[in-house]
C-alpha cells in the first residue's frame, strides 16, 4: 500500500510526465504567461474517484482527484489540484497510510508553480514540496519532518510534478502511433519518460466500459527502484479521463480503475 502514491500519482502520472510538446513546437519557452489560457478537457468540480487494487486484495484502497479552485496565483492564474489516496479499512488494520498531493497548474503554460505530497506511514509524517521558477530552469525542494532539508534542481524545459502531468497529459491532442519526451520531478528527483501511445482498447470501468488509448511510460532516472510495467489508458474522447493504470512495484503489482466520475 505505500505503493498507491507511486502507482496513482507517480506512475499515473504517475509519472505521467507528458507536458505539452504542442507547446514546445510553438516556441513557449518565456516565463510570461501568454495572453490565452490553454484549452482543458476538465474543469472546476471535476471529481474522479479510483478503486486501488494490490496483489491479493481486489480492493486495497481509494483514491479522489479533484479540481477544486482556479484562481490568481503567483502573477498568474492557476488550476488548484488535490489528489487523496487511502487504505480499506481492512487493511488500515495492517498499514495506517494516508497521502494528500496538490499541484498548483498555471492556466496559460499548463506548467506547475508548485506541487506538495504529504504522507502519513504509521507514526512518520513527512511534507514534500517543490516550488518551480520555470524561466529560470531551476526549482527548489523541501521535505519538512521533524527538521526541514531543501534543495536546489536544475529542471529541463517543460518539467512536470507527478499529479500536474496527468493533466497535461489529458490536454494533449495525441494519436496512437506517437512517441514523446518529457522530465517530471518528483521527490527532489528529475526523470525522463518516454510516453508510447498505443492503440485504443476497450476498459471496464465503474462508470462503464468506455474505449482508451493505451499509453506505455518508460521511466529513466536516478532512481533503479522505478515503478515497472507501467501502463495507463485514457478515455478516447473529448473527456480524456484517466480510465486505468497499472504498475509493478518492489512491494507487488498495482492496478487503479476509475469508479466514479462527477462534475464533468
Amino acid at each position: 500500500m505505500k505503493g498507491v502514491v507511486s502507482v496513482l500519482i507517480l506512475a499515473a502520472g504517475l509519472p505521467l510526465a507528458v507536458q505539452s510538446h504542442r507547446a514546445a513546437e510553438s516556441k513557449e519557452t518565456s516565463a510570461t504567461a501568454p495572453a490565452k489560457e490553454k484549452a482543458v478537457p476538465f474543469k472546476l468540480g471535476e471529481t474522479l474517484d479510483y478503486d486501488i487494487g494490490w496483489s491479493s486484495f481486489v480492493t486495497a484502497g481509494t483514491a479522489e482527484i479533484v479540481v477544486k479552485e482556479k484562481k490568481p496565483s503567483y502573477g498568474s492564474t492557476a488550476y488548484y489540484i488535490v489528489a487523496e489516496g487511502r487504505p480499506t479499512p481492512m487493511v488500515a488494520k495492517l498499514y495506517t497510510l494516508y497521502y494528500k498531493a496538490d499541484t498548483l497548474l498555471d492556466a496559460f503554460s499548463l506548467l506547475p508553480q508548485r506541487g506538495s505530497l504529504y504522507s502519513e506511514e504509521g507514526k512518520r509524517h513527512r511534507m514534500k514540496t517543490t516550488m518551480f521558477d520555470q524561466g529560470a530552469k531551476k526549482a527548489t525542494y523541501q521535505i519538512e519532518t521533524r527538521t526541514v532539508a531543501k534543495k536546489d534542481l536544475a529542471i529541463p524545459a517543460f518539467t512536470q510534478d507527478a499529479l500536474s502531468a496527468i493533466y497535461v497529459l489529458r490536454s494533449i491532442p495525441f494519436k496512437p502511433g506517437e512517441k514523446f519526451n518529457m522530465p517530471v520531478t518528483d521527490n527532489g528527483q528529475v526523470y525522463k519518460v518516454l510516453m508510447q501511445v498505443g492503440a485504443v482498447e476497450p476498459v471496464k470501468t465503474g462508470i462503464g466500459t468506455i474505449n482508451g488509448l493505451k499509453i506505455t511510460p518508460v521511466i529513466s532516472g536516478p532512481d533503479k527502484d522505478s515503478p515497472k510495467g507501467l501502463a495507463l489508458w485514457v478515455s478516447d474522447d473529448a473527456r480524456r479521463l484517466p480510465l486505468r493504470m497499472e504498475a509493478q512495484l518492489l512491494v507487488g503489482k498495482f492496478v487503479v480503475t476509475l469508479s466514479k466520475a462527477t462534475g464533468l
